[in-house]
């Protein structure tokens, strides 16, 4: 039978159906473990060997006494995770944030447990045909005993950071705290790997700018402002929390795992400084877009000019001896249209050298 993974996306279309209309409702049930990506019990910073439900892991730390359970969950809907919600004790309003997704970074307490949202962001690509930077969100539930992830969006992925824990008992072993620092440290770091690929892509984008003769396209130097004012608003609310996080804002955060937060928070500010900057930059290349558009614009409207000059002398001389009138200068000579033609000739190459002196051609 092929795993569960594998039927995500009937999975995720059908309750978008579901979320349309009490008429589109499905006719079956979607059991939890669709959603669940990993469920785990650790003590001492160690995995316990087998495989939990969210019942039986909760119930397995309250026996010991010690150690926490961390789940995995990914676009869950809501009626699978109010039974999560019933056994952990979530409250409500952060469950349905959990579900519906589409929040702002912050951080809240309910009684004995912290809601924490942190918007994760991946680069795409100038190229791509989809945005530059793609958004996704990582919800978090913290408990003394427990720790809930709530994925949204196919590029949060925290396998790496589980993976990562699971190798570093010592760390693991400060409980459910040091997984939500960890979870808050993988999405910074791909803030940064971000910014350091839009970098690129502005330096790219300056070259352009102001490479000679150029045409640069300010519609894409304004879609890529537009894109790193999105990832600006995905970065920087988290400060706020991030300095909760550091200040003691919750005893469940102990103070051996504040210092990490504030590691985090450094990183942050790095991230939150550089869009600035990208910002202002980015700013200053659409003027200067914009300006050598006009001037392109200006210089092909005095060739136009310059040439419309030009052909108005035979134009003008045409017109006046179109006029049939029988004493006019030259009728009467042999060579009247020959000097007339050369006067005009004359006159029509003076004016292209005196205009490509000045530039115009």
């Amino acid at each position: 039978m092929p795993p569960l993974s594998s039927f995500r996306p009937a999975l995720r279309a059908a309750h978008t159906r579901a979320r349309s209309g009490p008429s589109m409702l499905p006719k079956f049930h979607i059991p939890l473990s669709a959603y669940v990506v990993d469920c785990a019990v650790y003590v001492d910073g160690v995995r316990l060997p087998g495989r939990f439900t969210h019942d039986r892991a909760l119930t397995e730390v309250r026996r010991r006494g010690e150690g926490f359970v961390w789940i995995g969950l990914h676009e869950p809907a809501e009626e699978q995770i109010t039974g999560i919600a019933d056994v952990f004790g979530l409250h409500e309003l952060a469950v349905e944030d959990a579900v519906h997704a589409h929040q702002r970074p912050k951080l809240e307490r309910y009684d004995d447990t912290l809601f924490m949202v942190l918007k994760t962001v991946r680069y795409c690509g100038v190229e791509s045909s989809q945005e530059v930077v793609e958004t996704g969100e990582v919800m978090v539930f913290l408990g003394r005993d427990f720790v809930i992830s709530v994925r949204h969006g196919d590029h949060s992925g925290l396998h790496d950071v589980r993976r990562r824990l699971e190798a570093d008992p010592e760390q693991l072993a400060l409980g459910p705290a040091a997984v939500l620092h960890a979870i808050a440290d993988h999405v910074v770091d791909g803030y940064l790997a971000v910014t350091e690929a839009i970098e690129d892509d502005i330096d790219e984008l300056e070259r352009e700018v102001f490479t000679p003769r150029s045409a640069p396209d300010a519609e894409r130097i304004y879609g890529m402002k537009r894109e790193v004012l999105e990832l600006r608003r995905a970065v920087v609310p988290l400060g706020g929390p991030l300095r909760k996080l550091t200040e003691g804002y919750s005893s469940l955060v102990p103070h051996e795992v504040r210092s990490y937060f504030r590691d985090v928070d450094d990183h942050l500010v790095t991230v939150a400084e550089r869009i600035g900057s990208f910002n202002e930059l980015l700013t200053t290349l659409v003027d200067a877009a914009l300006a050598k558009i006009t001037m392109q614009q200006n210089g092909d409207m005095r060739k136009i000019t310059a040439w419309v000059a030009i052909v108005s002398v035979p134009t003008a001389v045409a017109g006046i001896y179109g006029m049939n009138f029988d004493y006019m200068p030259g009728l009467g000579e042999h060579y009247g249209f020959a000097t007339l033609l050369a006067l005009t000739t004359v006159a029509c190459l003076l004016l292209f050298r005196v205009f490509r002196r000045n530039q115009w051609l």
